[in-house]
């Protein structure tokens, strides 16, 4: 019984130390804009994902027309959208043993005035995968799982980028 509420004491304790320090959870960013204008292909992975997490904000209409381009308060510009496989390292027979699997994505964010509001910037995500012939299925399993896991994180960083946007 005396164990039972030092660990209710402790517990409780923790949760005023954080409540008191500042610390909440993070909430649904928001943003300065209402509609956004994006060029990203409606078949680019990345780019449906980017689309689902704004618009799953429920603040943020996304505009893929070009002809309503003018309705939109700011327009994304997307510079490039690039995966990269390299080779990293081989056996002493030449055979491929480690590749480096990159992701980069290039973007900058104006109004339809033309207004600057974030410049070129790339964001850049990259995992190491080892290779091994005898498993070639699983190794291709496992290299979308990563591709996935980095176009994440990407798209994460972009929200950020976006709600940081305070005045157009």
């Amino acid at each position: 019984m005396q164990r039972r509420s030092l660990l209710s004491l402790m517990a409780s304790t923790a949760a005023f130390s954080l409540s008191g320090c500042g610390f909440a959870l993070r909430k649904a960013p928001n943003f300065a804009f209402t509609t956004l204008y994006s060029s990203l292909a409606e078949t680019s992975p990345l780019g449906v994902e980017l689309r689902r997490s704004l618009e799953s904000t429920r603040k943020v209409k996304v505009i893929t027309d070009g002809r309503q381009i003018n309705e939109a308060q700011v327009v994304l510009d997307v510079l490039s959208d690039q995966r990269e496989k390299v080779v990293l390292s081989l056996n002493a027979a030449g055979q491929v043993r480690e590749f480096q699997l990159r992701m980069r994505f290039r973007f900058r964010l104006r109004t339809v005035a033309g207004k600057e509001l974030i410049p070129d910037t790339e964001i850049l995500q990259q995992r190491d995968i080892s290779f091994n012939e005898s498993a070639m299925l699983a190794k291709e399993a496992e290299e979308g799982l990563l591709y996935r896991d980095m176009q994440s994180d990407i798209v994460q960083q972009i929200m950020r980028r976006l709600a940081a946007v305070t005045a157009l």
